[in-house]
């Protein structure tokens, strides 16, 4: 089956600029600074993320990666940026929306992880206020979903102060590090007149 993008989404920028952040789509050249932040983070980022495969570390396996991230790019199903800091290019964490829909839905849901290193910086609000407009802006998308787990209050706050809603609970949500968690899940919809083409 081939997909075909929107007639309602134009050529989708490979950088996206916030105040602070750039957001750009991973290059297999990116690597180097991604395994290492990965890795001196793995600790903090595990809680939050589905179970790491063995080899997700590998430069075989970020390749992998790139070539997903361009394909769902490509077909309208997805858009993964990295986050880096504009001031000095410093990789920071990474950003993702996933499972599009058009149609009567025209929605997404956003992800996100942050390197240990970087927290308290304020670099992920300004990269999910960003990615919010490019998602309105440039996608057109009417609505935008985020899940997170109750005990993760930065994250709750990282998502209420950019405009998410708190609007639910549901139980066993995702499987995070190999085991079934409960998640708040949260929604923010487009201002009026920026997005949810017909």
């Amino acid at each position: 089956m081939a997909f075909l993008r929107s007639s309602l989404v134009p050529d989708v920028p490979s950088t996206v600029r916030g105040e602070r952040v750039i957001l750009r789509a991973p290059l297999v050249s990116d690597y180097g600074p991604w395994a290492e932040l990965r890795a001196e983070s793995r600790s903090h980022l595990q809680p939050w993320e589905p179970s790491w495969p063995r080899d997700d570390l590998t430069k075989t396996a970020f390749k992998r990666r790139v070539r997903h991230y361009q394909r769902e790019a490509r077909a309208d199903q997805g858009y993964a940026f990295l986050v880096f800091d504009e001031a000095d290019d410093r990789l920071a964490g990474g950003i993702a929306l996933t499972n599009v829909q058009r149609g009567v839905t025209q929605s997404a849901s956003v992800g996100y992880w942050l390197g240990r290193s970087e927290l308290g910086r304020g670099y992920m609000t300004d990269a999910l206020r960003t990615m919010v407009a490019f998602a309105f802006r440039t996608l057109h998308l009417h609505r935008i979903e985020a899940a997170t787990q109750p005990q993760n209050t930065a994250s709750i706050r990282v998502l209420e102060r950019s405009g998410f809603i708190r609007e639910g609970y549901a139980r066993d949500y995702l499987k995070i590090d190999g085991v079934w968690r409960d998640h708040l899940l949260f929604g923010i919809i487009a201002p009026s007149g920026t997005g949810g083409g017909a």
